[in-house]
């Protein structure tokens, strides 16, 4: 498993995306849940952040664009 870090934010949206579906299977493993939806949790903050910081960029761009 790739440190999360190491993602973009499209792969670790698609890897969250897998988990989301593994998760409302009918084949959910139980013995799995705690480490995929630590992983989930992983993967969301992740791409928080890379839209926190994309939004932050954006601003100061768009500002520059004022003065």
């Amino acid at each position: 498993m790739q440190l999360v870090t190491e993602l973009t934010y499209s792969q670790a949206l698609a890897e969250l995306e897998q988990i989301l579906a593994a998760l409302r299977g009918d084949d959910c493993d139980v013995d799995r849940l705690t480490v995929m939806t630590a992983r989930a949790v992983e993967l969301l903050n992740h791409c928080r952040s890379r839209l926190t910081t994309t939004d932050e960029e954006l601003h100061r761009i768009l500002d520059s664009l004022q003065n």
